[in-house]
């Protein structure tokens, strides 16, 4: 595809899986705020079956709001359903991991340090984990687990960060995240498609023929919606993580990946429980002190003299090094097969270009090893050693 045209089409499909993630996830927050902050209605309308009322006001104008207890007398004529915010999500995102991950896979996925993969070996890879993994979710939700969500949840939480391992042992580490995050994804996409929705046309379907619904269908589209709620703050994390290099390219990225996602569902609890009337700050406190820490714990070591002896850079060489391992993409004109425009605007060609850029440098290439992008040009251990040195040395 011309690289012009590819580029747009990125462009589209990140454009409408934002969006489309925006209404869903919104969706997802207000409903389990409403649900979680219904109050005790006046009597007469219990009579008339209805659980909870609320009263809001929003946009200039007052709302209320009302939930039944299982349905309505009879149907009303227009009745409104969420279904396509989370069908939508699903569908741009995967079309955007093909047109990224899997059409570019040579370049995207593979890292010959880690297996020496073809393409077609680590798209089978990604897709195989993504289905695994959502079959092991469903199965467990059909256990007696299911009800004891706290453990539920911690053992899907190991289960995605062994997998996380997993993928972090053939695969680039930007492309084992974003897997993880579809998987979820997925899960949640599944929720609403195999459980949410049939629930709710049953729940339909008795008012219609004047049965009373049965409580299950409510209980189980209310259990995954919950399921789906918690998830959110975790894949919005894994979503955004290409742009925190620090997290998957490190050591233990996958450590990281199932803290930061323990870290976010922590932080969700608090709200879920304010919208209760239940205010437990120290749950926000906690995960924030989370957060800090797992910041220090897992900052890299800074590069000891003992790793490169008494060799040193000049500037020439330092240069030479960055150009020779950085330019082919970051570079007015790239030679690279994939990069046809230099990523993120960053030239790496000249003196001045690089000396600009020595703190992205480090991070991307010392502190992390995230560039040269799966090491396409075989920047040494040694040379990056090299560079760390000499970047020091420029800020002394």
């Amino acid at each position: 595809m011309d690289p012009y045209l590819s580029d747009w089409l990125h462009l589209l499909l990140r454009l409408l899986h934002v969006v489309t993630a925006i209404a869903w996830i919104g969706a997802s927050f207000y409903f389990v705020w409403l649900d979680n902050s219904l109050e005790e209605p006046p009597q007469w309308k219990k009579d008339k079956g209805i659980k909870g009322d609320l009263w809001s006001i929003h946009g200039g104008g007052f709302y209320e709001v009302a939930k039944y207890q299982l349905g309505p007398e009879k149907m009303p004529k227009h009745l409104h359903w969420f279904k396509w915010e989370a069908y939508s999500t699903w569908i741009t995102g995967m079309l955007l991991l093909t047109l990224m991950y899997y059409v570019g896979a040579s370049s995207y996925m593979i890292d010959p340090a880690k297996a020496d993969l073809a393409p077609w070996q680590a798209i089978a890879i990604g897709l195989g984990t993504i289905g695994v993994g959502y079959l092991i979710y469903e199965l467990l939700c059909r256990t007696p687990l299911v009800d004891k969500e706290l453990i539920l949840g911690l053992v899907l939480l190991a289960i995605i960060t062994f997998l996380a391992w997993a993928l972090s042992q053939v695969i680039g580490d930007r492309a084992a995240y974003i897997h993880i995050g579809a998987l979820i994804g997925t899960c949640m996409a599944a929720n609403v498609f195999t459980t949410i929705m049939p629930s709710q046309r049953a729940l339909v379907s008795a008012v219609e023929k004047g049965e009373a619904p049965d409580p299950i269908y409510g209980m189980n589209a209310k259990r995954r919606s919950t399921h789906n709620n918690y998830a959110t703050l975790p894949v919005l994390f894994i979503m955004l993580s290409n742009h925190s290099p620090m997290t998957y390219g490190h050591e233990y990225g996958w450590a990281i990946l199932g803290a930061l996602a323990l870290i976010g569902a922590w932080a969700r609890h608090f709200f879920n429980l304010r919208h209760r009337g239940i205010v437990k700050p120290w749950i926000l406190i906690s995960a924030f002190g989370a957060f800090v820490l797992l910041a220090i714990v897992a900052r890299p070591q800074p590069i000891q003299q003992a790793d490169i002896g008494d060799a040193q850079l000049n500037d020439s060489q330092a240069f030479a090094i960055v150009i020779e391992r950085c330019a082919t993409c970051h570079s007015r004109a790239p030679t690279d097969d994939i990069f046809a425009i230099s990523p993120g605007g960053i030239m790496l060609e000249t003196g001045p270009d690089i000396l600009r850029m020595l703190d992205r440098i480090e991070a991307r290439s010392i502190q992390t090893h995230d560039m040269p992008f799966l090491n396409k040009t075989q920047m040494t251990l040694e040379e990056r050693a090299l560079l760390g040195e000499w970047i020091q040395r420029k800020r002394s």
